[in-house]
């Protein structure tokens, strides 16, 4: 069975030797030695001022809107995953949607602009696919109507834009460390910003709103355990490795695929290093996809509609934004089958079958 992802895992005596200092401190949690030592190694590798290792990547989201104090109107993309709209609703704050570009799927800033309102407090929007947003024209937009802009770069962990962390942008961004992504603690994520003030409020806000045995504010439970520090220290080392072999699969993707009949984002300007987290492919309807789908899951290969619905068209989002185009590449888009791991073999014949379903 050929999966859409698969986890990476390192050495399991490498693992063993952080759980049996785990068990000789006795310290499971509560911002223990390999939480901090994780932090220390993600703010040099990323080149961040301030990077919080929370929960999961959604948690971070909802950490990062508490800590800006959003609680109206948060303009935000169709086309995420559910998380990116689902913390700005558990947040009591109403999602406005901007359409995407057709060129990379990321939102247009224009789009953006243009869905501003008197009751607008932040933007929030994700790097999809680890291809970056038009920085500039956003922090541009944010400082012109000063509004707060977060970014949701889950998918994003370790992309430079003109030789600068992606992390870095915005005044916060957010990361998960979800088992399925390029860098992964099994479960976790990160809350990163170079603002000393926001890092002060985050690092309460995620653990019930205290340090030590004094009460700052009200918080949650948004830590993280050794046990997932200590996965995310024997990954981190491996991330360039991980991120050659996979970058070799979408060589073999890209030099094998039939593209006069398929698309798929382009790249942005300015990135320098990228981290083939995902290899979407844009089919020419919804019923071809269905097509080449189920001619993939016939041979056990499990691709996965990704980003399926638009979030705009989920029946329990209250929304009256207009999103053609993340409304068409929804039923359009397809991510195939990505991995470390992933045989050569493997992609070449998953390159044959698309091929075929396509003629």
């Amino acid at each position: 069975m050929i999966n859409v992802t698969k986890t990476f895992l390192p050495p399991l005596e490498e693992y063993q030797q952080y759980v049996q200092g785990i068990w000789e401190r006795n310290q499971l949690t509560n911002n223990g030695p390999l939480v901090q030592e994780l932090e220390k190694q993600l703010r040099e590798y990323l080149g961040v001022k301030h990077c919080l290792f929370v929960s999961n990547g959604t948690i971070a989201i909802q950490l990062a809107l508490k800590a800006l104090n959003i609680t109206k109107e948060v303009i935000t993309t169709p086309f995420s995953y559910c998380a990116t709209s689902h913390a700005i609703i558990w947040e009591n704050c109403v999602p406005v949607f901007a359409d995407i570009l057709e060129s990379d799927y990321c939102v247009d800033p224009a789009k953006v602009e243009a869905a501003i309102t008197e009751n607008t407090e932040a933007i929030l929007v994700t790097h999809v696919y680890g291809n970056p947003c038009d920085v500039d024209a956003l922090q541009a937009i944010a400082d012109k109507y000063q509004l707060k802009l977060i970014y949701d770069a889950a998918h994003a962990f370790g992309v430079k834009v003109d030789g600068k962390s992606l992390l870095s942008f915005g005044d916060i961004s957010t990361c998960s460390f979800h088992s399925t992504k390029v860098f992964h603690s099994i479960e976790g994520g990160a809350v990163i910003t170079d603002n000393d003030e926001y890092a002060w409020l985050l690092d309460r806000y995620r653990s019930f709103g205290h340090k030590g045995d004094d009460y700052f504010t009200i918080g949650i439970n948004g830590k993280n355990s050794e046990f997932h520090a200590a996965m995310g220290l024997c990954n981190l080392p491996r991330v360039p490795q991980i991120i050659e072999a996979r970058k070799a699969i979408v060589d073999l993707y890209e030099a094998g695929l039939d593209w006069s009949k398929i698309s798929q984002p382009i790249v942005t300007k300015g990135v320098v290093e990228r981290n083939y987290a995902y290899f979407p492919i844009l089919l020419p309807s919804e019923a071809i996809l269905l097509k080449v789908r189920a001619a993939l899951e016939a041979e056990n290969i499990f691709p996965r509609r990704y980003f399926y619905p638009s979030l705009s068209s989920l029946s329990f989002v209250t929304s009256t934004s207009n999103c053609p185009i993340s409304d068409d590449y929804a039923l359009r888009a397809l991510a195939l089958p990505l991995y470390y791991d992933l045989a050569h073999a493997d992609v070449v014949r998953i390159c044959q079958i698309v091929n075929t379903s396509l003629a």
